[in-house]
């Protein structure tokens, strides 16, 4: 791989990171502004963890870690109310 193929990967990757991290800090204030008003909110979310897997194929699949990824959202949200 050449430099240039190298720095462009990395840009990507880095790009995908920022958007990463901005699109959770949105989604963790909508959620935590919206369970204060709907308490049950989190409860829902919780009961839908079953139906949340990875979209990966092969070895890479891990259901679970996904699902142990929300749980700790959602713990984080309950701990803030």
């Amino acid at each position: 791989m050449s430099d240039q193929t190298t720095k462009l990967h990395a840009d990507h990757v880095t790009e995908a990171r920022r958007r990463e991290m901005a699109t959770e800090h949105l989604l963790f204030g909508t959620m935590r502004f919206l369970a204060r008003r709907h308490p049950d909110l989190l409860d829902e979310l919780e009961g839908s963890l079953a139906h949340l897997w990875d979209t990966v194929e092969g070895e890479a699949r891990d259901d679970e870690a996904v699902r142990t990824i929300a749980r700790r959202i959602l713990k984080g949200l309950r701990a803030e109310q």
